[in-house]
């Protein structure tokens, strides 16, 4: 069963911007390590931090929260399965709020896509309950 869905659309110019202007400050406020590790080795810099952007947002509507309510942008982050497609790795209020979310005797599972095409960014976001048995 479908727990949540969010989409975001972010201008990379925007997220370039803001990488001129604040730096670590703002990689540092927003981002978790794995993504500042991986942005950092990208030729298209802005356009990785542009997408793991949009993810955190999507992620956080499809929470239902957006960015308040205990829930910050370090609390998601993106990552990778062993496939190399991407999900969302939750912590702090985000994972908290997913719990809430998640009805008994089920787990979440979080479907993440991104892409951009200069001057966007777009992530969708899913957030699906399955039964245990399935996992």
């Amino acid at each position: 069963m479908i727990l949540g869905i969010g989409s975001d659309l972010t201008d990379i110019r925007r997220i370039q911007s803001s990488l001129d202007r604040f730096g670590d400050r703002f990689t540092g406020r927003i981002f978790s390590e794995v993504e500042r590790a991986r942005s950092e080795r990208k030729n298209d810099r802005a356009a990785s931090y542009a997408k793991r952007f949009a993810a955190k947002e999507a992620c956080a509507k499809a929470l239902g929260t957006g960015i308040r309510r205990g829930v910050f942008w370090r609390d998601m982050g993106v990552t990778n399965m062993r496939s190399g497609q991407p999900t969302m790795a939750l912590t702090g209020g985000a994972a908290e709020r997913l719990a809430v979310m998640t009805p008994p005797g089920h787990v979440a599972v979080i479907h993440l896509t991104l892409t951009d095409e200069l001057p966007y960014a777009q992530a969708f976001v899913v957030i699906e309950a399955v039964p245990e048995a399935v996992v």
